[in-house]
């Protein structure tokens, strides 16, 4: 899995020509890996501030808005690719816009028995 951290504040700064353009590249990479059957699934985040955090601490529920901790860097989305090693998921990490203003983080899936069937 490539999990994208956003720098946030950054992309605002970049602008929204930069940021569009860094989505189309990254809907163009989706193109490449589904042409060598390595794409999976694939979506963006909607920004921090739209998200909440769920904590359960001594058995009462607590509910904050964004994202978990301050941080400057948030996951802004993810993609779930099948390759041959974590040496091919670097490689593609590196082909991602969001490795340019944040970090593409590159981490393999663990699979678990008993888990219901994906719907992937």
């Amino acid at each position: 899995m490539l999990i994208s951290h956003d720098d946030e504040k950054a992309w605002e700064r970049a602008g929204e020509v930069a940021w569009k353009a860094a989505i189309q590249e990254a809907v163009e990479l989706t193109h490449r890996l589904d042409a060598k059957g390595q794409y999976i699934a694939a979506a963006p985040l909607h920004a921090s501030s739209m998200g909440a955090c769920v904590r359960v601490r001594n058995g009462q529920p607590s509910v904050t808005d964004g994202p978990f901790t301050e941080t400057h860097e948030v996951i802004g989305g993810f993609y779930l690719i099948d390759v041959a090693d974590q040496a091919e998921a670097i490689r593609i990490a590196q082909q991602h816009p969001g490795a340019r203003l944040g970090v593409v983080e590159v981490r393999e899936v663990m699979e678990l028995e008993g888990l219901p069937k994906s719907r992937l």
